[in-house]
């Protein structure tokens, strides 16, 4: 019987790593802006590199992003 992808080990593990790999790259990202002053300053490119040399992977996510508004 094969496992779907709710339950099988490696998905439900991929997906815990990659959840771990977002939410600290958000909170790298917040935090490198506020240290520049750059909240409301228009947009910034951000880009992200996931690699495995074992399955030969290279995958780069690049997307403009909008700062993060100043506080009102």
């Amino acid at each position: 019987m094969t496992q779907n992808m709710e339950t099988d080990p490696f998905n439900v593990s991929m997906r815990k790593f990659l959840k771990q790999v977002g939410v600290t790259s958000q909170q790298a990202i917040e935090k490198a802006v506020e240290q520049k002053s750059l909240k409301g300053q228009g947009r910034i490119t951000v880009k992200a590199v996931i690699t495995s040399e074992a399955a030969g992977l290279h995958h780069v996510g690049r997307r403009d992003r909008p700062r993060m508004r100043r506080p009102r």
